[in-house]
This record gives C-alpha cells, sequence and structure tokens, in this order.
C-alpha cells in the first residue's frame, strides 16, 4: 500500500471505504496489540498511510476507537433486541434481558479480550457510544415496567423512574466492562438469580 499523504482528499464512497479500511485495520491492530499501547503512528505503519493522512479522517486515536466501540456496542444491542422481542411476558423479556447482557458482555471478553480493553477505555472515560447503549438499556427497562403494569404483573407504586433507575443499577456490574470482568465467574448464575430476586420484588 503506497503512502496517499499528498494526495488530493476523495469525496464522496472513496472517502468513506478509506475510512473504513482505516477502522478494519485498526480492529485488527487493537485486538492484536491493544488499545492503550497502540499509538497513531503505530497504525499509520501497520496500515502503510501516513499519519497526517490518517488524522484526515480521525482527529485523534480516541475517534477511530470511538467507531470500533460504537459498532461493538451497536451489535449487542441488536442482540439484546432480538433475544428480548418475542418474549410473551414482560416478566419473561426482563429475565432475558439479564441473560442477554451477561452473556454478550462475556462473550466479547473471552473472544476479543484486546477489543475488550476499549469498551473498558470508553466505559471508564464515558464515550459517546456506552451514554448510547446506557440510554437505551434505560429505555428497554422503562418500556418492560410499564408493560408489567399494564398487564398487572409489576406493582404499581413505586414511581417509575425509581424503580427503573433501581434495576438498571443492579444490571450494571454486567454491563460496565471494568466492572464485569471483576464477575465473570458468576455472571451467568447471577443474570438468573438477580432477575428472580427483581421479579419478586416487583410482584403486586
Amino acid at each position: 500500500m503506497t503512502d496517499k499523504s499528498h494526495e488530493p482528499l476523495a469525496r464522496g464512497p472513496t472517502e468513506h471505504n478509506v475510512r473504513d479500511q482505516i477502522v478494519e485495520a485498526a480492529t485488527e491492530h487493537f485486538g492484536h496489540y491493544g488499545y492503550e499501547k497502540t499509538t497513531v503512528s503505530d497504525l499509520a505503519k501497520a496500515i502503510g498511510f501516513s499519519k497526517a493522512y490518517i488524522y484526515k479522517f480521525f482527529d485523534s486515536k480516541q475517534a477511530i476507537g470511538e467507531v470500533i466501540c460504537a459498532n461493538r456496542l451497536a451489535m449487542i444491542t441488536r442482540i439484546v433486541d432480538s433475544v428480548i422481542a418475542d418474549a410473551p411476558t414482560a416478566s419473561e423479556r426482563l429475565r432475558r434481558l439479564f441473560r442477554a447482557l451477561a452473556e454478550t458482555g462475556s462473550d466479547l471478553f473471552f473472544h476479543d479480550r484486546k477489543l475488550y480493553d476499549i469498551a473498558a477505555v470508553a466505559a471508564r472515560d464515558e464515550w459517546p457510544s456506552v451514554r448510547t447503549l446506557e440510554t437505551h438499556l434505560r429505555q428497554l427497562i422503562q418500556e418492560i415496567l410499564r408493560e408489567g403494569r399494564e398487564t398487572g404483573e409489576f406493582e404499581r407504586k413505586t414511581p417509575l423512574d425509581e424503580a427503573s433507575n433501581a434495576i438498571y443499577l443492579v444490571m450494571r456490574p454486567y454491563i460496565n466492562p471494568v466492572q464485569l470482568q471483576y464477575n465473570l465467574d458468576r455472571a451467568p448464575d447471577a443474570a438468573v438469580q438477580l432477575s428472580a430476586l427483581i421479579l419478586r420484588s416487583l410482584a403486586p
């Protein structure tokens, strides 16, 4: 691959292709060497571009990491949404939500350990993609609670925002990568036990 740092910056599809190429190469590089140990100069050498050329597309290493992290978290979101979509009751949706989050987080840790490090940095520094996932999960919890209250599965005395926030806080150790790494050995059982405990507390 040649150094294209002095070539005029292309527009349209070509520009998107170069961005995708940089992200793909960075994903592989981070996956092998780790996010925090890799510099933009390292990426430039690995890809065959100059550092200046990479900076035409991304203003920092974090910007590249953010795209990778956003892609991974979007995949987790799709999996979670798919798993709970056809649940017959609000109670079952909540059980599946706990289980899916524990499983997807553990899978990322064990199978993409170096990329898991990006997620840990993103959670620690509160990157936009992490806040997006958090917002989505909070909305899901509220939707499940509303459904359960409408069907008579759940009590209605506790304010909705208070109940949904409490449930999110219980889930957090199995969502946040920094905390999950210390809970991996108990994540599957915890997902079952905690969801059961919450459902008992929600009973009318």
